[in-house]
């Protein structure tokens, strides 16, 4: 599969908080990093997604907002 998103961050599922609708994914980078990604539980369940497993976040975005 080729995709035109060039921020691909690989880590190691480290927890899935699977709520009614929507997961919230934790993804452990290395050096003390991580991404959480909320997706719908179909997509945990379609992608067989489990604690442990390797996975991308794959970031496609032309802009970051930062509040405080």
């Amino acid at each position: 599969m080729k995709l035109s998103a060039r921020n691909d961050l690989k880590g190691t599922i480290t927890d899935i908080k699977r709520g009614a609708v929507m997961a919230k994914v934790t993804i452990d980078l290395g050096n003390g990093q991580t991404i959480v990604s909320v997706i719908t539980v179909d997509s945990v369940d379609e992608l067989e997604l489990k604690v442990g497993d390797v996975a991308h976040a794959i970031i496609k975005s032309t802009e970051v907002l930062i509040g405080k």
